[in-house]
């Protein structure tokens, strides 16, 4: 009996002593979430003026928003582990309401410290208004849910939406919700129609649809590149260099080209030369580097316009053709010519310059048309590769030891010399040994600080249309709030304003996100593209994932709805088969509210795989939160060894 009472005994003292230790490890983290909600109750007055500004409809999104920008200055990783010890929130999915789980937990914190809390009441976003008002600003910009799917879809549709109302009509069926126009390409009469058949295909489907008109903003690309368009044609060989099959090669009407098969090259020439062409005959010629080559007339091609004809010809040897070459027609395998002509003017690949690491390349303020490098006869450089760029303001802001990235980021460079009217850049990175940089490529500059509008001429000639047309008006490049506020004044002055979209694909823009979120909320719709390919350039590929992560927090803590763009599905939409990289990828963009597809022929099968993959998903994740339904996978109760 003495034993029973003592070991109860001790059991009472060690659970007084464990009582003890989690009230007092309740006070210290008391402590600290005291100090952090002092900090965090006094921010908003600094901002006052900002939070005037902000439209009725995002004004307690906003309030949250600053509430999440001041918690997250501090560090509370210390605190986040002892916080679930004690079976309480590590805080760690609090952005739609921050200072509701805050207060949560400091509650439960006097609790155990048996404190009465005191905490000064005021205005918060309460636990289910968080994902309330997230919702109600995901309706208003992207349209309510048309289906079981909880996250939109927006495609990129190509210039073909305009001429091929069953592209569209198959996009909608598919599950596309937003279409997406990109006013860099086309024009006003093309974008027309391309909303005529979305609208149709509404009414033949019973669906709505959004759409969403991207200004093209300040982008920086190359200009033109000087050069005369060089076909390289060449039989195809076996792995020792044996010939395997001849170079099948079309010889067309220069006036009525038609509509043919493909080829290995395409050769344009006069009609009433190719009249005189017969099965067995050759052309001789020299080619680009004087080298004697022959092709032999093998059989008459009619187009598929029924009227226009052309020829097959064959070649078992390589030869490199251009614009001028002549071409001597001949009988009986090398006889006397028939008659000669000249190679007409013939589409080729896009001039360009090769560049390799170490050399140096010079970025022009003029239009004039850039060259490659030109050298010696020794093969030494005497004047770099020379390439113009689009916009000549960048010329005022850009420094020395700068970076600089063109075409998607695969060639790399540093800023060696900057003056007024050129840029000598040393290229230091290339994908392989040598590289070729052609026309309209991208320019990336992550360390300028530009001062320039984010409307160029051309938006500001778009705009009116835009706004009369569009359910959304993606600002590309924007970075600076005084843009945002400058777009949303014009939008009044004309007399409708579409949601706002920010796009942000810059360094710059990532950085100044706060203003911007702030900025947009003057609109009473808005939203936000994470557009993550000039955004993984400037910013690093290495720090895209923890960059697109710090962005999908701020605009949960906004209430802003972003939508998942760049890349997406992209091998799927342009080869008809996805990697598994680019599935998990997909598979992500449950986070966020709409994810975006670029143009592919296979855009459609796309949309039906991306459609499926986002169903299954949202049964498993809902923003940061996992959701823990029943597993099928593992149903079978485990059975217990004998």
């Amino acid at each position: 009996m003495k034993t029973a009472k003592a070991t109860k005994a001790v059991k009472t003292a060690k659970s007084a002593v464990a009582r003890e230790k989690e009230r007092h490890a309740a006070r210290k983290l008391l402590k600290a979430l005291l100090g952090i909600h002092g900090g965090l109750s006094t921010r908003l007055d600094e901002r006052r003026e900002e939070l005037d500004a902000v439209h009725p409809a995002w004004r307690k999104s906003a309030e949250n928003l600053l509430h999440y920008l001041e918690f997250r200055r501090y560090d509370v990783r210390p605190l986040q582990t002892r916080l679930a010890a004690l079976g309480l929130s590590s805080l760690g999915r609090a952005e739609a309401h921050i200072l509701a789980t805050l207060r949560s937990v400091i509650r439960t914190l006097c609790y155990l410290d048996r404190k009465k809390p005191h905490i000064t009441r005021s205005r918060i976003v309460e636990f289910s208004e968080g994902n309330s008002l997230l919702a109600e600003h995901t309706n208003a910009l992207l349209g309510p849910l048309s289906g079981p799917r909880t996250i939109r879809i927006m495609v990129t549709v190509p210039s073909e939406a305009a001429t091929d109302p069953q592209l569209v009509h198959g996009l909608l069926a598919a599950g596309m919700d937003c279409m997406r126009i990109n006013c860099a390409h086309d024009d006003a009469a093309a974008w027309s129609k391309m909303i005529d058949n979305l609208r149709k295909a509404e009414q033949e489907l019973g669906r709505k649809c959004r759409v969403l008109m991207d200004l093209a903003g300040p982008k920086l690309r190359t200009g033109v590149i000087a050069g005369t368009p060089v076909i390289k044609c060449r039989p195809h060989r076996d792995e020792f260099g044996r010939v395997i099959t001849a170079a099948r090669v079309l010889l067309v009407p220069d006036d009525q080209p038609g509509s043919f098969p493909d080829s290995d090259a395409r050769l344009p020439m006069p009609a009433d030369f190719l009249k005189k062409v017969a099965a067995g005959d050759e052309l001789h010629f020299k080619d680009c580097r004087d080298a004697s080559r022959k092709l032999r007339i093998v059989a008459e091609v009619v187009g598929t316009d029924g009227a226009s004809c052309a020829w097959w010809a064959e070649s078992t040897r390589t030869f490199y053709a251009a614009p001028g070459l002549t071409f001597r027609l001949c009988q009986n395998h090398g006889g006397d010519a028939k008659t000669e002509t000249t190679l007409s003017a013939m589409s080729a690949p896009s001039p360009h310059v090769v560049l390799k690491a170490g050399d140096t390349l010079i970025l022009t303020k003029s239009s004039e048309a850039g060259h490659g490098a030109v050298q010696d006869a020794e093969g030494k450089v005497t004047q770099p590769a020379r390439v113009p760029c689009t916009l000549p303001e960048v010329f005022d802001s850009v420094k020395t030891g700068e970076r600089i990235w063109f075409d998607d980021g695969k060639i790399g460079g540093v800023i060696r010399d900057a003056l007024s009217d050129t840029l000598q850049v040393e290229i230091t990175q290339v994908p392989s040994e040598t590289v070729k940089l052609a026309s309209d490529k991208g320019i990336n500059l992550p360390d300028t600080q530009f001062s320039m509008s984010a409307l160029t001429a051309d938006d500001l000639e778009n705009l009116p249309f835009v706004a009369a047309h569009a359910d959304m008006i993606g600002l590309s490049f924007i970075e600076r709030p005084e843009d945002v506020i400058a777009v949303q004044q014009r939008l009044d002055a004309l007399g409708r304003a579409p949601a706002i979209v920010l796009k942000i694909e810059t360094r710059r823009a990532f950085e100044a996100v706060p203003g911007l979120l702030l900025a947009a909320m003057r609109s009473p719709c808005a939203g936000m593209m994470i557009a993550r390919g000039d955004l993984a350039v400037e910013c690093g590929f290495e720090r895209l994932a923890e960059v697109q992560e710090e962005m999908l927090w701020i605009c949960e803590a906004a209430h802003m709805p972003v939508i998942w763009a760049t890349q997406v599905l992209e091998t799927l939409a342009k080869s008809g088969r996805p990697s598994r990289s680019e599935i998990t990828d997909a598979a992500m963009g449950e986070r966020a509210e709409c994810v975006m597809l670029n143009k592919g022929p296979h855009v459609i099968e796309a949309v039906e795989t991306l459609d499926d993959i986002l169903q299954r998903m949202q049964t498993h994740q809902k923003k940061k939160q996992s959701l823990l339904r029943p597993l099928k996978s593992w149903g079978v109760p485990i059975l217990d060894e004998d």
